[in-house]
């Protein structure tokens, strides 16, 4: 194997090594949840008497099902509502996941309670299936809107699957879940106005408004809120758009406050600019450089519609920022040796690591081309400022092409399985090099990615 623009460089002083904050957050987060579910299901328990015959079956099951469905869709909700505790010791992508699975779950389970409540009540009243549902959804209070509301979820839940999420914009996928606040808001009356388990019961009503009018304030304020305050302080705009490879540019943004925006290395934001085609979505990109009072960086490739017009951006534009998010951090490290593996323009965030993490850190760099190596002076400089080794592999010219492969990696870093690794590429490299890692004997506990591919 032979590796290319290898660059070991030394520095004078050898930054000391402090252990992160290990939170338990993420261990108390599925707790807190199952517990929540758990209680729902001592409702419709504390309420039920005894379950005869197959009316009362289906019946029954159909009120489990609606009551897990309802729970479901505030925890799902609470998820996405963008809560810095959350989100930055769980991480975005992984709250993400938890949401998608968590959506799934919620979509079987409302479909499962309308159509066991229409069996049911079918098999009671001794009447056909269409006759019930008409006369369930025209006459039931509430429950035309429920079921419009039922109806929005279905459709959301159809079209967020993976085969049609491939063929849909971010910004019409995005979009088209603020369906899902008008879906959860008709289907709300319904569940107070219909369900065994809350018809006279006045501690069950107040439990259930009390945990949707509480995540409904969390997404209000840290959604809609948060960003709105954000925007008016810091009055960002942009300063200057740098070109640094084929197909990459870096825009400078200045403001006011931005290192208290910026939060910690690792993290992104969701950028707003305020120019036509750009100001209707926010498309997140990490910073890739660490916050500076007066002056951020984001590096970007100009792939798809929206990344692409940033690179025609004018000087002056504004700008608003949503964040910062995610857990790629320092604080997810647990030895003193890191391993910083980049594809591509996967590099920007742990271009600000490299700079910032203390100990022993080595950076890998993997492009096509030698001109792809986006923002290579910065790291060599950052390489020679402190103890790093930069190893630099590009695809072309073939002879200079390394595998990722455990071999390979191990050949580079020796000692690998006693590092963290911060991974940040192409899906494909991702999953590649977590294959390769896990290999080698790195744990999985100790490999840190982080997806934007939400």
């Amino acid at each position: 194997m032979t590796t290319t623009f290898t660059s070991t460089t030394y520095a004078s002083r050898r930054m000391r090594h402090r252990r992160p904050r290990r939170s338990a957050v993420p261990y108390l987060v599925p707790l807190v949840i199952w517990a929540g579910a758990a209680g729902v299901l001592g409702l419709w328990w504390s309420d039920t008497n005894s379950v005869v015959g197959p009316a009362g079956w289906l019946t029954d099951a159909g009120r489990i099902t609606g009551l897990l469905a309802g729970y479901a869709c505030a925890i799902l909700l609470a998820l996405m509502a963008r809560m810095p505790l959350l989100d930055h010791t769980i991480g975005t992508d992984r709250l993400a996941r938890w949401h998608a699975w968590g959506g799934r779950c919620t979509v079987a389970l409302a479909l499962a309670h309308t159509l066991l409540i229409i069996w049911g009540y079918s098999l009671a009243s001794h009447s056909n299936v269409v006759s019930q549902t008409s006369t369930l959804v025209l006459h039931y209070p509430d429950l035309l809107k429920g079921t419009i509301g039922f109806l929005l979820f279905l459709m959301t839940g159809i079209l967020s699957a993976r085969a049609a999420r491939r063929r849909m914009s971010y910004e019409a996928w995005h979009y088209l879940h603020f369906a899902t606040y008008l879906a959860v808001f008709l289907a709300f009356g319904h569940q107070l106005s219909n369900g065994a388990d809350f018809v006279g019961n006045r501690l069950a009503q107040v439990a259930w408004y009390a945990l949707f009018l509480g995540v409904a304030a969390l997404v209000a304020w840290y959604r809609f809120a948060v960003p709105v305050r954000r925007g008016l302080r810091h009055r960002l705009r942009v300063a200057t758009v740098h070109p640094e490879a084929p197909g990459v540019v870096s825009v400078h943004l200045t403001g006011l406050h931005l290192d208290d925006l910026g939060g910690e290395p690792g993290q992104f934001l969701r950028w707003r600019f305020l120019a036509r085609g750009l100001w209707w979505t926010a498309n997140p990109y990490s910073l890739s450089a660490p916050a500076h009072p007066g002056h951020l960086r984001i590096t970007v490739k100009t792939a798809g519609g929206h990344s692409a017009a940033l690179a025609r951006l004018r000087s002056g534009t504004r700008v608003w920022a949503e964040g910062p998010y995610g857990g790629f951090t320092a604080n997810r490290r647990t030895a003193p040796k890191v391993l910083l593996l980049a594809g591509g323009v996967g590099i920007t965030p742990l271009r600000t690591l490299f700079e910032t993490l203390p100990d022993q850190v080595t950076l890998v760099y993997r492009a096509r081309r030698a001109a792809d190596l986006a923002l290579r002076g910065e790291l060599d400089e950052i390489a020679t400022r402190r103890r790093a080794t930069v190893h630099y592999i590009v695809d072309e010219p073939a002879g200079y092409s390394s595998p990722l492969t455990a071999r390979a990696l191990s050949t580079l870093v020796p000692d690998l399985a006693a590092h963290d690794v911060y991974l940040c590429g192409p899906p494909g490299m991702t999953e590649a090099a977590v294959r390769a890692l896990r290999e080698a004997g790195v744990p999985a506990r100790r490999i840190h990615h982080e997806s934007f591919a939400f």
